[in-house]
């Protein structure tokens, strides 16, 4: 069956789902997900996915953006996890190099400040190519104040002693969540988001589990020799997970890079804590927050708490910006999955992942990061097979192009693709799009980068209803659902929008600054 990924191909997707016994279910439609779906496909597995939200709408459409090893994890002796991630990082930027920027990183030394010391920084960079295998995305150096002034003149130079400048990579978390998923329907894997997994049961050597279809309000069967719970935030909640979590907050502002011109990422440090100033075109992403969250996942905002504290730490590195919460042209929040540990600050929990066989033929996979989500897919699968004795072929993901480039070039990127209805064309044709947040927030990040976002909802509303058959009132339904789910105010949105300083009108004119 070719790959099915519009929404007029739902009842297609869920007659394969149901009509015969899949070798293997994944349960969740993040980045992780996604990679287990693909992984199995590529190895000739028969393979179902089901989504209860849409593809991507968790942690993996809301994280830093970022592809790296993480210095961090350097400081705390991890080094294990961080050789993993470099490794990583750089598959990434071999099989999606549309979605894998290398990306420098300014690191600036203050007097006094025992926690990142000049010298503990300079061993660190080094210590971290070494761990890329000497051949990390660009190589390491160290600044003297003066070379630290000329190359970021906003910085604050206050007993300014130094930098060190090391390379990650820049990517595009929803993007790389929807390719990776369009891999796996391009290599037989069946995907369908807003479709909940309820429950399975065992009969013999295989899963009976039950679906329910959130838009055609039913539920149909799925049979498969083995389950993979990859629900990130969720995954505790679902029948015979053995998951233990701790869920923590993250949240990130965008603001236009004029009112923060950084050339390059440049990182911020509060005690232990690190925070990013991340070039993004004509934009500039501040975060992250490393909170503890006990609410439900299904709906996480940046608060005001949130935002006061990042424009804080913010400005104390930028002190001429005096960034206000009026310049914040828009925020994301997510959480981060950790692996329970109840001792240590939020920020000293391992980001290492674990896999789990609690029951026959049932696996967990939870924790890691988003720079490892291939490698978690791998060793997933790889136990899978073992364990149930499945034939299946090697492992290709790390050799394997996520997508032609023909099938990327203007359309997936790390900046937002132009404001046409052509743009929307393609996402309803080929991406598996039910709602306008679906196009606003994953498909295009228009809502993140647009300094008037709510206003283009509208258009993209009315092509969406011309592509799918909306009416009058679908249309109303889905504006509301689209504020409701980016904690927005319509009259506020559109008067502080309006009042931005230096923001264009709209996204036709997307490019990286020269």
């Amino acid at each position: 069956m070719t790959a099915a990924t519009r929404y007029s191909d739902r009842e297609q997707t869920r007659q394969g789902l149901a009509s015969a016994t899949l070798d293997l279910l994944v349960v969740g439609g993040g980045i992780v997900g996604a990679g287990v779906a693909r992984d199995a496909a590529l190895r000739g597995l028969k393979t179902g996915l089901v989504e209860q939200h849409d593809f991507a709408h968790g942690t993996s459409s809301r994280s830093s953006r970022l592809l790296h090893g993480g210095l961090r994890y350097l400081a705390q002796g991890r080094l294990g996890l961080v050789r993993q991630a470099s490794v990583e990082k750089k598959v990434i930027h071999r099989i999606a190099p549309h979605l894998a920027e290398p990306l420098p990183f300014l690191f600036p030394a203050y007097r006094g400040d025992r926690h990142w010391p000049l010298w503990q920084l300079k061993v660190g960079v080094k210590l971290y190519d070494l761990l890329c295998g000497g051949r990390n995305l660009g190589y390491s150096t160290w600044l003297s104040p003066a070379e630290v002034r000329a190359r970021v003149p906003a910085l604050n130079q206050d007993g300014l002693t130094g930098a060190v400048r090391y390379y990650d990579g820049f990517t595009n978390d929803a993007r790389l969540t929807l390719d990776t998923l369009r891999s796996a329907a391009n290599a037989g894997a069946l995907v369908l988001n807003y479709c909940r997994f309820c429950d399975a049961r065992r009969a013999g050597k295989e899963w009976i589990g039950h679906v329910e279809d959130r838009l055609a309000h039913d539920t149909f069967p799925v049979r498969a020799r083995a389950i993979v719970n990859a629900t990130g935030p969720w995954a505790e909640g679902l029948p015979h997970s053995r998951v233990r979590l701790r869920l923590t907050k993250g949240v990130h502002l965008v603001v236009n890079r004029a009112r923060l011109p950084v050339p390059e990422a440049v990182v911020m440090t509060e005690g232990k804590r690190i925070l990013f100033a991340i070039p993004w075109g004509e934009r500039t992403i501040l975060g992250t927050t490393d909170t503890d969250y006990a609410g439900a996942p299904d709906h996480v905002l940046a608060d005001a708490r949130d935002i006061a504290y990042v424009l804080q730490v913010t400005n104390a590195f930028f002190p001429a910006a005096h960034l206000q919460p009026a310049d914040v042209i828009s925020t994301w929040a997510g959480l981060r999955p950790l692996i329970a540990d109840p001792n240590g600050k939020p920020s000293d929990i391992s980001r290492s992942h674990e896999i789990q066989n609690p029951e026959p033929g049932w696996w967990d996979v939870a924790g890691g990061k988003l720079t490892t989500y291939r490698l978690m897919a791998e060793q997933t699968v790889d136990r899978v097979v073992r364990e149930q004795g499945l034939r299946a072929a090697a492992c290709r993901t790390a050799g394997e192009p996520l997508l032609p480039a023909a099938e990327t070039r203007g359309l997936s990127s790390l900046l937002p693709p132009p404001f046409c209805r052509a743009t929307v064309e393609h996402h309803v044709a080929r991406e598996w799009v039910v709602h306008l947040e679906d196009v606003m927030l994953r498909r295009t990040s228009w809502h993140y980068y647009c300094s008037d976002a709510a206003g283009l909802a509208g258009q993209v509303a009315d092509w969406l209803g011309d592509l799918l058959n909306w009416s009058a009132q679908r249309r109303a339904q889905e504006l509301e659902r689209y504020l409701n789910a980016t904690g927005q105010d319509p009259a506020r949105q559109t008067t502080q929008r309006a009042n931005r300083e230096c923001a264009p009108q709209d996204c036709r004119s997307i490019a990286h600054p020269q």
